[in-house]
């Protein structure tokens, strides 16, 4: 699918088409000092906190039997508006997933939700198609959605449009990294859906640019992110804004005891629905690539020229580290992008469209994009640099193996 030219340092030798390749070494490795800071207001993490690297292997069995989910619903079934359903259907959606066959009824019903599910199993569809027709039978009701990161608020929102055509329904991004003056000028007018990232949200609240007291409905997505970003107090100053009297939505991968009272702060008397089944996809074959002291790069050169790797997102922890890594592919021959939290808004998003559409082969990324970035047919994960906790590995080999697919993580190690 991808013409390239390699080029490979003359020192380094000839190629060698193994997995236990290489580790960094040299001048060519990426910086590693310091933290990053995922875009949130955190600070960075330790990342000398000491991983079990055998939590990074679970050989997917190909012919594995597993239960069969039998929903109780159909999209067709669920009472809600004839216009949405015909949306919902022309969209190809026919059977609910395990969260949207258990979550959207109690959502029709007003009930506040605990939703947990792991990565990529349509929790997006399984809030808006239900706050849709909330909104459609009340034209002057407003939704807020809140999101960890910018790329989960446009693609969020991107969805919201392919369900809403033909119903006179409007939304807004709001979200760090564009400009202020378009997202200033869209709230003049009623936006049945604000989205958008905790830090641009509070700024908009206090410029009196965004009166949370006319929000009766609100969504939080990936709270455990949120949290993990450092978003916390964000999170709480928002929901004081809000009536005491709303609907409040809340989805999460992961349960922690901070998540825990955030439940009970936020939420009244909420249904919570589990669909989790385990920490790790058993879509994921998971291995490790012991490095040996050689050349990271090498490895991951050696990697990508091999059969299969056709469209691979690779882990970096700091920003610097991401942007020379994928200088070095470039440089190397590789259709490859770069994704981190000092690239302007448009360019991430032109890096993952190319991603998207097959016109990159590689795409490099701090763990801003481990969450929420919904990308077809991922072949491999790649962990160039261990993440920072075992969550973080979670949500980055959660990019793969995607939809009923098989995927492929693999992580360095020394």
């Amino acid at each position: 699918m991808f013409k390239r030219t390699f080029k490979r340092p003359s020192h380094h030798g000839g190629s060698n088409n193994n997995s236990n390749r290489s580790a960094h070494g040299g001048h060519r490795r990426p910086s590693s000092g310091g933290g990053f800071k995922n875009g949130g207001r955190g600070g960075g993490r330790n990342f000398s906190q000491r991983i079990d690297v055998s939590k990074f292997i679970n050989k997917a069995v190909i012919t594995e039997e597993v239960t069969v989910f039998k929903p109780e619903h159909n999209f067709i079934d669920f009472k809600i508006d004839d216009r949405l359903k015909s949306n919902i259907l022309k969209k190809g959606y026919v059977t609910p997933t395990p969260i949207q066959d258990r979550a959207i009824p109690h959502a029709l019903l007003g009930s506040d939700i605990v939703g947990i599910a792991n990565t990529g199993t349509g929790k997006t569809a399984a809030f808006l198609i239900p706050l849709i027709d909330k909104v459609i039978k009340n034209p002057k009701e407003s939704v807020l959605i809140v999101v960890p990161t910018r790329e989960l608020a446009i693609q969020i929102d991107q969805e919201f449009k392919g369900f809403a055509p033909g119903l006179k329904l409007f939304s807004v991004v709001c979200v760090g990294g564009t400009g202020l003056g378009k997202q200033l000028s869209e709230l003049r007018y009623h936006n049945h859906f604000v989205i958008g990232t905790p830090g641009r949200l509070k700024d908009l609240i206090e410029r009196k640019s965004l009166d949370l007291s006319k929000f009766r409905t609100v969504v939080l997505d990936e709270a455990d992110r949120m949290l993990d970003m450092g978003f916390i107090n964000d999170m709480k100053y928002m929901m004081a804004k809000m009536p005491k009297d709303r609907h409040t939505l809340f989805f999460s991968a992961t349960i922690s005891r901070e998540i825990e009272v955030l439940i009970k702060d936020f939420l009244r008397s909420p249904v919570t629905i589990s669909v989790k089944t385990g920490n790790t996809p058993k879509s994921v074959h998971q291995d490790i690539v012991r490095t040996g002291g050689k050349l990271k790069l090498d490895v991951l050169h050696d990697l990508l020229i091999s059969e299969g790797f056709t469209k691979v997102l690779v882990f970096g922890k700091t920003k610097h580290g991401v942007e020379k890594l994928s200088k070095e592919l470039i440089h190397r021959g590789f259709k490859a992008e770069s994704i981190h939290g000092n690239k302007p808004q448009g360019k991430r998003q032109t890096a993952l469209s190319l991603f998207k559409t097959n016109k990159c082969q590689v795409l490099v990324a701090t763990d801003v994009a481990a969450r929420g970035i919904d990308v077809c047919d991922v072949s491999h994960v790649i962990n160039y640099d261990i993440p920072a906790t075992y969550d973080d590995y979670i949500h980055r080999i959660g990019r793969t193996g995607r939809a009923g697919k098989r995927g492929k993580a693999l992580t360095f190690v020394e």
